[in-house]
């Protein structure tokens, strides 16, 4: 890869946020008091993201996030409606009053917390590099004459591309795991816990790169700057919920343990 190339995809990985902020223009009086008059919390998430989003056979959205963001609503006395959106766009579309909160695991980061606020984090996790077990690429060296691929939008493609590696983009986890599966990547790149669930209930035989670099990090529920009633009130209920044991009884049944 030359330069120049590299050089263009680090500026348009990085315009997505800069774009989505010119979206949210003059700051707002808080939300809590309107979203509580309509009686409904709207949260987003990709619904490509099992287990902690995705759609089930009968069309419902459900999994840990949409379960966390319904008890949440609830302790708020309101309704929930879930949106499901590309993720790439998701910042964008909260930015631009789609929805109220995102609530779809997405990671902690300097660079979001520029443009949104956020409430938690409600789990933690890391990045981590899976490829097919008996795979020829045992270390994070390979990956550089590998392909590699990640979620569009992800933090992890932005990772990815600054190692300077081949990147493939995908919707989402399960696209990326069929990928790997079928050959068309060499190994992919996404937070460790729901692909080491789908390892585990024997979806896929793959086995883990280690990545030294790699450090734990929070997943928070993303709303709009400038809200700090709406915050509070969301984050009061997320912290009564792991206080009194809600959190862990939806953690266990979608996840299988506390993943704090």
């Amino acid at each position: 890869m030359t330069i120049t190339t590299m050089i263009r995809r680090t500026f348009l990985a990085g315009t997505a946020l800069t774009a989505a902020a010119l979206i949210a223009g003059p700051a707002a009086a808080d939300e809590l008091e309107g979203i509580k008059e309509r009686g409904v919390l709207k949260i987003a998430m990709s619904g490509q993201y099992p287990p902690f989003n995705f759609v089930n056979e009968q069309n419902d959205v459900v999994g840990f996030d949409p379960a966390i963001g319904t008890e949440i609503a609830k302790r708020m006395g309101l309704e929930t409606e879930i949106v499901t959106t590309a993720w790439d766009g998701i910042i964008g579309g909260l930015l631009a009053n789609k929805y109220d909160a995102v609530v779809g695991s997405m990671s902690i980061t300097e660079e979001r917390d520029k443009v949104i606020d956020f409430v938690g984090p409600y789990y933690t996790t890391k990045r981590s590099i899976f490829t097919k077990a008996g795979s020829d690429l045992t270390t994070i060296e390979g990956l550089d004459d590998a392909v590699v691929g990640v979620t569009l939008g992800e933090t992890h493609e932005e990772w990815a591309r600054e190692q300077g590696y081949n990147v493939k983009t995908y919707k989402g986890l399960p696209e990326l795991l069929l990928e790997l599966n079928n050959g068309r990547v060499d190994a992919i790149v996404n937070d460790s816990i729901p692909v080491m669930l789908a390892i585990k209930d024997g979806q896929y035989d793959l086995a883990v790169i280690e990545d030294p670099s790699a450090e734990p990090i929070g997943a928070g529920i993303a709303i709009r700057e400038n809200n700090p009633e709406l915050a509070a009130a969301m984050q009061e209920a997320l912290d009564a919920m792991m206080e009194d044991g809600t959190y862990l009884e939806i953690a266990n049944e979608w996840v299988g343990g506390d993943i704090r």
